[in-house]
């Protein structure tokens, strides 16, 4: 068995084979988003040292920044104590947001 095997064996991973995954700035410990992780995206990441997520409304692996340019250079993978959440601390290199907002947590509730 591979050390990500070993390691992909302990992660509890749901029902469609993913975990949540919250993206924080490593520098300003700001939240920029939270996607999804599957097997194969974690492996990328950890590998290539860029975010890659799972897109579900895509079902492909997504590496953030590929067409924006705004990737996220992954610094640190950290696991949650129930080990089914991931968060990467990242350098960011644009926005993360779609809409061009650093942080795709960029409105209140009251903004609804």
């Amino acid at each position: 068995m591979s050390s990500f095997d070993a390691l992909a064996t302990k992660l509890h991973w749901d029902e469609r084979g993913l975990l949540p995954t919250v993206v924080q700035d490593q520098t300003t410990r700001e939240i920029l988003m939270v996607a999804w992780m599957s097997r194969d995206s974690l492996a990328l990441t950890l590998e290539r040292g860029e975010a890659v997520f799972w897109s579900r409304s895509r079902g492909e692996l997504w590496h953030k920044g590929a067409t924006s340019g705004n990737v996220m250079r992954v610094r640190e993978v950290r696991v949650d104590c129930d080990e089914d959440t991931l968060l990467l601390l990242v350098d960011p290199a644009g926005p993360a947001c779609h809409t061009g907002a650093l942080s795709c947590f960029y409105r209140s509730i009251e903004d609804l």
